[in-house]
């Protein structure tokens, strides 16, 4: 997965699977911009990305996490619940505001 953490007054920390980087999704009015420039940080493993989540979220960091492998992953460390998934053409993305 690709981890970007932006600082500013508050950590924003963008996540996205691997193979979602600089497309761009439309659907109605619902625009995913996956851009290098937001998204394209570090590449970590699944564990180090499970692990930093956990961290962040308890920094009340704010979250853009998009794609399948990255929402499962949210899921699966307890930051996001299953309901509060979006879509557009079928990719799952959330964003948190902590």
């Amino acid at each position: 997965m690709w981890v970007k953490i932006h600082s500013s007054s508050r950590s924003v920390v963008a996540i996205c699977d691997n193979d979602l980087i600089g497309k761009k999704f439309k659907q109605g009015i619902r625009i995913l911009d996956i851009t290098e420039s937001f998204y394209k940080g570090q590449k970590m493993s699944e564990q180090e990305t499970l692990n930093l989540m956990v961290y962040e979220f308890k920094n009340n960091s704010t979250f853009n996490i998009v794609g399948k492998e990255s929402i499962k992953l949210a899921i699966k460390s307890g930051i996001i619940e299953k309901n509060s998934i979006a879509k557009v053409k079928n990719i799952p993305f959330v964003i948190i505001i902590n």
